[in-house]
């Protein structure tokens, strides 16, 4: 009976104690909230990372202003509100919803997009769109400073229109803008914005590949390169000069002439490239122009988003790489993106299809000299958007006796006959262990190096095979975590994990024939 009164009086008193505490917290909750402004993120229903998700190209134009001179922070200021207006707007057309608006939008200017919102409700109707460059000229900037005027010409436009939430038109525009923005409650807000009369310059065509650099796409031959005990971390905190110009020097030896490298884009910072990465592939690059070799530069390796809204973010990324790395005279080619046919399934043809057909634009405003290509997974997957790549690269990892009838197709499909084809990947694993029951060999492999390289020989196809170094571990988001799947990834080495060459060696040397 004691017990039960000690257990109850404890009770009791926990109680008190919480009910007390629950009581301070909701005080000093309020106290704090009425001390505090409202945050502006809080305000526009969206966090600062979604916000910084919207970086498209601005150029601005203030060589003749009239009114007081522009101060360069407030310049900042109105670009970072105006693009933020862009990007409120941007989701309200996806959404038909207004979150935001107020925000970056005075009373009179809302009125015309709420309209549209509206008539978009009504029609179950929406736009998935994106700017992607802006060429604002500042006309006017007021005495005061709580008034520009500016006209933003040729803005890019990429938009999907959408009934009952499917895609039934994309298109691409450039229009131009007459806008008129306030200083309110310290922030720059768009009080009139009305399209004006746009005039395009017509575009320049596409020059062909010179003799020289198709040339030397057509005797492409080489591999794809990882370092022994770094595989898909080149750039990491491993990275070494002395281990990466040793593999190099094995390569010259061998013969080869070409490697094929990867730039993964989270790892290099998305759209705040590292510096520090970019070097060591500089490094790397210096590396390779010392053993005569040039390299295809794969961008946005593990990339899988492609969704409109984080086009900007993918363009300012490719922008530092290309420039950074451009004019290395080790540099052959650029290749967008390593077998993206494989995310049509999952991310749908037509998004996958637009974000390639940008980036190839993207890539050739920052670099008009050295071709552009992508790794299509499959030869018929590497008849999307020939016409448009300099040339056609595919991987082949199905039946060899397959092979030419597969190749033909592509050749026959391709629009330009003139285009070089290159075999970007391809190889055979040497495991023979519990996974694959037993059923791979080092001589298995040999055997169809001997085969695929005569075929290649025989019809004059540039290669690049996968790959130097058998590997001691394959990170799980390169092929998952099933054991059959890893355990073969880790042998398609022509040399083994002590750096010894494997019987397939033989028929992958260039400079002496195989016995």
């Amino acid at each position: 009976m004691n017990w039960n009164r000690l257990l109850i009086r404890c009770f009791l008193i926990i109680t008190f104690l919480g009910v007390n505490a629950l009581i301070l917290f909701g005080i000093s909750s309020v106290w704090s909230y009425l001390n505090t402004g409202a945050e502006r993120s809080s305000r526009l229903h969206l966090n600062l990372e979604e916000v910084r998700t919207y970086l498209p190209k601005v150029e601005w134009d203030t060589s003749k202003v009239e009114g007081r001179p522009m101060e360069p922070l407030t310049l900042a200021a109105i670009e970072r509100d105006y693009l933020n207006g862009w990007y409120v707007k941007n989701n309200s057309l996806l959404t038909n919803k207004r979150y935001g608006l107020s925000d970056y939008f005075t009373d009179s200017a809302r009125v015309k997009v709420n309209r549209i919102l509206d008539f978009n409700g009504e029609q179950q109707a929406s736009f998935r769109q994106t700017t992607l460059n802006h060429f604002p000229k500042l006309d006017f900037y007021s005495a005061d400073g709580t008034q520009v005027y500016f006209t933003d010409h040729n803005v890019d436009i990429y938009q999907e229109s959408l009934v009952n939430n499917q895609t039934i038109l994309e298109s691409k525009k450039k229009e131009s803008y007459k806008v008129i923005m306030l200083l309110e409650d310290g922030f720059w807000r768009i009080r009139h914005f009305t399209k004006r009369e746009n005039k395009i310059e017509p575009a320049q065509p596409r020059s062909k590949l010179t003799d020289s650099i198709k040339s030397l796409v057509q005797d492409i031959k080489g591999l794809n390169y990882y370092p022994k005990d770094t595989p898909w971390d080149v750039f990491g905190k491993k990275y070494s000069d002395s281990i990466i110009s040793k593999d190099f020097g094995l390569i010259k030896e061998m013969g080869l002439n070409t490697i094929r490298i990867f730039i993964p884009y989270e790892d290099f910072g998305s759209a705040f490239v590292d510096g520090k990465k970019i070097d060591k592939v500089k490094s790397l690059l210096d590396k390779a122009y010392e053993n005569e070799l040039k390299v295809v530069v794969t961008l946005f390796d593990f990339y899988g988003n492609y969704d409109v809204f984080d086009w900007t973010l993918t363009h300012r990324h490719v922008e530092q790489v290309v420039l950074a790395l451009k004019d290395h005279k080790a540099i052959l080619a650029w290749d967008i993106k390593n077998e993206p046919d494989l995310d049509f399934e999952s991310r749908g043809k037509e998004m996958v299809m637009a974000w390639l057909d940008q980036m190839i634009d993207e890539v050739r405003k920052w670099d008009g000299k050295h071709p552009v290509t992508i790794g299509w997974a499959t030869p018929e997957g590497a008849l999307n958007l020939n016409e448009k790549l300099d040339f056609i690269s595919f991987h082949y990892y199905r039946e060899l006796k397959d092979f030419k009838e597969a190749y033909n197709q592509l050749e026959e499909g391709v629009t330009d006959p003139e285009k070089p084809i290159v075999l970007q990947e391809y190889g055979l694993s040497s495991y023979g262990g519990l996974w694959n029951f037993y059923r791979g060999s080092e001589e298995d492999q040999a055997n169809y190096y001997k085969e695929i390289q005569g075929i290649l020989e025989e019809k004059n196809i540039p290669f690049l095979f996968w790959t130097l170094y058998d590997f001691s571990q394959v990170p799980n988001a390169v092929v998952g975590r099933l054991p059959w799947r890893k355990k073969p990834q880790q042998f398609y080495g022509c040399f083994d994990m002590e750096g010894k060459p494997k019987p397939a060696t033989k028929y992958l040397m260039q400079n002496k024939k195989a016995e």
